[in-house]
């Protein structure tokens, strides 16, 4: 949590009031927020800096500047705020960009604040934004997703279908929320091997992964803690969190497993196990 349509809603909730913006320095509260560079160097290489573009790549809100890039995970607890820029310093804040433009605009006397109550969050300035972002696997809205992609991608693995959707490397952007939701929608087990779904399933997946990434960004993501506040995803969840209630399609009630150390939830019946020949 946050998933691809949470960052995606941060992004597009922040980006009228930051762009243009000029960052006129960084207050760093907790050290390890800072992957990359060296807190000095973050420091100095980021005042003066003016924000060009904002948008997400995978799980990563991604800021072009006026010289490099600002990449922000938010992990589990991560979030992004616009706040005044006298305001006192929350029990959670690890970083404060303060703001600035030449002229009066919506991030004058502002500030761009991350809190992050376990401290997983992360931030890296780089000129290149392979170095962070280079390894990640296609986004599920974009063109370069296709059925063929999916389907030849699927049978060349040899992993069960929920862990290979979770790597990041294999496809960006989806988590433990919109995989159980999409898995569902495709009539497929979540522990199914991966190099046994035949192209009329790899079709019905494909669909689906990108029917629940829409209908989230839709819902402004999903709000199920207190982390993520504003989404309304979670009150048309089908299998997620929905452990002993009815599945929404035959009636029987959804489980749960421990699939890939991760809580998994499907409908039995629905999503039958094949056995299939090795």
């Amino acid at each position: 949590m946050p998933e691809l349509p949470e960052v995606e809603t941060i992004a597009r909730t922040l980006r009228p009031a930051l762009l243009g913006a000029e960052i006129s320095e960084a207050e760093i509260r907790w050290a390890r927020t800072i992957a990359h560079p060296s807190l000095g160097e973050f420091q100095e290489r980021i005042r003066g800096q003016s924000i060009q573009e904002v948008d997400r790549r995978g799980k990563f809100l991604s800021v072009r500047l006026s010289d490099g890039y600002l990449f922000i995970h938010l992990r589990m607890s991560g979030d992004l705020v616009l706040q005044e820029a006298s305001s006192p310093p929350g029990k959670h804040e690890r970083l404060r960009w303060r703001l600035r433009r030449a002229q009066a605009g919506p991030a004058e006397g502002q500030a761009l604040v991350f809190s992050d109550p376990r401290k997983f969050g992360r931030v890296w300035l780089t000129e290149d934004p392979a170095q962070v972002v280079g390894d990640l696997g296609p986004e599920p809205l974009s063109e370069a997703f296709t059925v063929a992609w999916l389907y030849e991608q699927l049978r060349r693995h040899r992993r069960l279908l929920k862990p290979l959707l979770l790597d990041q490397t294999f496809l960006a952007g989806l988590g433990n929320i919109y995989t159980d939701e999409a898995l569902y929608l495709a009539r497929l087990h979540p522990a199914t091997p991966s190099h046994t779904v035949t192209r009329e399933q790899a079709e019905r997946l494909h669909a689906a992964i990108q029917t629940v990434l829409q209908e989230g960004i839709r819902s402004n993501g999903a709000s199920i803690d207190w982390v993520y506040r504003g989404g309304e995803f979670q009150n048309h969840f089908r299998v997620y969190g929905r452990t002993g209630q009815p599945c929404p399609t035959c009636g029987a009630l959804v489980v749960k497993l421990r699939l890939g150390q991760r809580g998994t939830h499907f409908c039995s019946t629905c999503q039958p196990l094949r056995e299939y020949a090795d």
